[in-house]
């Protein structure tokens, strides 16, 4: 009877041990802690200023994460309250500089199977960490408009984004090709979520005045932040690391999947759990292509890799590019190409400061490669074509770089400030190959001239061969035998 007892009272004390942990567990929530909130009320309030004492701001969130993928913010809607749940609405009236997040019920079901998400039941702890003025369920956002005058002369007017948003592993021109490939299907024809919601505030509150506010939010987010400049730095040091274990795991016959394993390795391992675009990984004539992803074939001795990967690390992201020899040697062809594209890559970022234009950064350097070429022998002459036609090439000033490896912005429309982020990408191609030579990096724009992310990662080919020797995870660890 004494040792029932005690057994009885054992488990009762584990079982509310058990109770006690479960609601700690299901207490526990995550919120970002990579920007104060302060940083975010400084971004509502540049929109408050342009959209006026009449104007009301509307952003909606993501949608859920489909099947067994793990929901992620839209950019946007992260840039303006770093508020990560499917299904949310920021509101920012310009009439009384407020900010409402309209957000879900709690959901304990759901909860209680993938953890606790910050729903409108947590109000009071969502607006300390967001720094929002109201946080209330979203049933209440039409409501509200009602009640709060909107519907009723005069007529405030509402800025909503109109451009695609970002989630991931997207960026907004290849949001764009896809939205047309669906309204191109006569079988599919979905407009976007943007589209759709702009079409049921007309139709719901036809009195509305209805402006895009994508132009001033990508005008905006083109400038970087001292701690978004911290973020890009830290997404490039990631993806150097995770070049140079690609390097080490590359040999003949080793995959272009197994290389691209390896950088994601390295990723994973450092805090940065997805991706920020599809990897291209590139063996040989796949290099031609510029936006291989398949990365399905064998490597071959003789042949070069091209590897252009970046992780999404906390909703920055890089982008990174190098080539190497897949046997680990260079031959003296191959780098009379890479030579001129290495080369031609330090011409660029060294003109490189605020208050030049691209254009003049583009003919300075050509102007330097020219003295390159003039001293340099070609051993081919359509080498010689393809050096020659790079110097006219207007593509070697890239894309901006931040939220989405495509970024938003224009940093070559005016001359260059401080806190712009872009990709340095000079490239050459030779069509008798079907070869495509390149490096990329990522630089900042600074108060005394430019930050390249990446300066730390070799690029000169004795540096690369060298690597390739160091020991790898495939070395150590390499890819289990088939059972058939």
């Amino acid at each position: 009877m004494p040792t029932h007892s005690f057994v009885s009272i054992s488990l009762s004390a584990l079982l509310i041990i058990c109770a006690s942990c479960f609601l700690n567990a299901q207490d526990k929530y995550t919120f970002q802690k990579n920007f104060s909130k302060e940083e975010f009320e400084n971004r509502r309030v540049k929109v408050y200023d342009a959209i006026g004492n009449n104007g009301i701001a509307i952003i909606q969130g993501a949608a859920d994460a489909r099947g067994f993928n793990s929901f992620r913010q839209s950019n946007t809607f992260y840039y303006l309250s770093g508020f990560e749940a499917p299904h949310a609405y920021l509101a920012l009236d310009g009439r009384n500089r407020r900010a409402t997040l309209y957000i879900q019920h709690r959901n304990s079901g759901r909860e209680r199977s993938e953890g606790k998400t910050l729903s409108a039941e947590d109000k009071d702890l969502i607006k300390n960490l967001t720094g929002v003025q109201e946080v209330k369920p979203i049933e209440d956002m039409a409501r509200n408009w009602v009640y709060g005058g909107l519907v009723r002369s005069p007529h405030p007017v509402i800025y909503t984004p109109f451009s695609p948003a970002e989630t991931g592993k997207d960026s907004r021109d290849e949001n764009l090709r896809y939205q047309s490939s669906l309204s191109n299907d006569p079988w599919d024809g979905r407009i976007s979520k943007e589209g759709n919601f702009i079409n049921l505030l007309r139709q719901r509150y036809p009195q509305f005045e209805i402006n895009d506010l994508s132009p001033f939010l990508d005008k905006m987010r083109n400038i970087k932040s001292k701690e978004e400049i911290d973020m890009i730095r830290q997404a490039s040091y990631i993806a150097g690391h995770g070049l140079l274990e690609a390097m080490r795991c590359t040999k003949p016959g080793t995959f272009e999947y197994q290389v691209e394993a390896c950088a994601r390795y390295v990723h994973q391992i450092n805090d940065a759990r997805r991706d920020g675009y599809c990897a291209i990984t590139g063996g040989g004539t796949n290099a031609w292509m510029g936006h291989y992803f398949r990365n399905n074939d064998p490597l071959h001795s003789g042949d070069l890799v091209l590897m252009d990967f970046a992780p999404d690390y906390h909703y920055y992201t890089s982008d990174i590019t190098r080539m190497w020899p897949v046997n680990g040697k260079f031959t003296s062809e191959q780098l009379e190409l890479y030579n001129f594209v290495v080369a031609y890559r330090s011409a660029l970022i060294k003109q490189i400061k605020p208050g030049v234009t691209v254009t003049n950064v583009l003919e300075n350097a050509a102007k330097e490669m020219r003295k390159y070429i003039d001293n340099h022998t070609f051993s081919k002459s359509h080498y010689l074509k393809a050096v020659e036609k790079a110097l006219t090439f207007r593509g070697h000033m890239q894309h901006p770089v931040g939220m989405a490896v495509h970024d938003v912005g224009n940093y070559k429309a005016t001359p260059l400030t401080e806190g712009e982020v872009f990709a340095v990408d000079p490239m050459i191609w030779i069509p008798e190959e079907k070869l495509y030579v390149r490096v990329e990096d990522v630089v900042v724009v600074t108060k005394e001239g430019v930050e390249n992310f990446t300066d730390w990662l070799p690029v000169n080919a004795e540096e690369i061969e060298a690597t390739m020797q160091e020991t790898s995870i495939l070395m150590t660890r390499p890819a289990i035998q088939s059972r058939n």
